[in-house]
């Protein structure tokens, strides 16, 4: 991650994702780019190409609400990407305190029999998990990073029988969630890109992040879970993110949760 222009890195990663005839630009002649070309782009969103080259230069890394709504209308953006697009050109942020997992929340994740819950940061961090998640799996246990363990563990491959998509999601939602000026996602980015699947999937810039969806398991001990995942923002300390797995009531996979411990 290039910590230091990311504004800039990020528009030229998006624009050559854009096919010219879907901007109904004329596609004869020989193109060296796989996109759009820079005064494509800078004529589809009605700005100037000079001022387009500062912004990915990064000589202007501010632009106006109004130059970025352009910038994505023309980029193609969806809404996650466009706010991950407004997020990269706020101006720099004071860095989060590290805030530790308050005591009355070790023990709603407790409180949640059955149910695998954890909390992790924004840099997916796992900071507290009750015993069901760290039966669930071993990348659950507090210390471990999820994105580290998705790319770098064989182990939690074989878990996720969805393993690209869930790479995918992953890789897409540590780019929304994480603050990529932060030295520490930095470092972490930069481990994650000697994995050739997760460096694919970082270099497409897509940003969605965490959300209520199903995830399926293949536990060595229990077998086949399919669990909705729900992921809700701890009030008063807003870097922290709680997960937690329920299975449907009668459901094969709630047999097998109760199996867990």
């Amino acid at each position: 991650m290039a910590a230091d222009n990311v504004l800039g890195e990020f528009l030229k990663a998006r624009r050559g994702r854009v096919p010219p005839s879907r901007a109904e630009l004329p596609a004869h002649g020989r193109r060296r780019v796989a996109g759009l070309r820079r005064e494509e782009l800078a004529r589809l969103a009605g700005i100037s190409e000079p001022y387009l080259t500062r912004l990915e230069q990064g000589v202007d890394r501010h632009p106006s609400p109004q130059v970025l709504g352009a910038l994505a209308r023309a980029l193609e953006l969806d809404a996650d990407t466009t706010a991950h697009l407004f997020a990269l050109a706020a101006p720099d942020p004071v860095p989060p305190a590290e805030t530790e997992v308050a005591p009355d929340l070790h023990q709603l994740l407790d409180a949640w029999a059955g149910a695998p819950a954890y909390v992790r940061n924004r840099r997916f961090d796992v900071l507290a998990a009750n015993k069901w998640a760290r039966a669930l799996a071993p990348m659950y246990e507090p210390g471990h990073n999820l994105a580290r363990d998705v790319f770098l563990d064989p182990g939690t491959r074989q878990l996720f029988p969805d393993w690209p998509e869930i790479a995918a999601q992953t890789a897409a939602a540590l780019r929304a969630e994480a603050d990529p000026r932060d030295q520490r996602t930095a470092r972490l980015v930069a481990e994650l890109r000697a994995d050739e699947d997760f460096r694919g999937l970082w270099e497409q810039y897509d940003a969605r992040p965490s959300r209520d969806e199903l995830k399926r398991f293949t536990h060595p001990v229990v077998g086949e879970l399919a669990l909705r995942r729900q992921a809700l923002t701890v009030g008063g300390a807003e870097q922290q993110v709680i997960i937690v797995y329920q299975a449907v009531p009668g459901s094969p996979s709630e047999a097998a949760l109760a199996r867990l411990l």
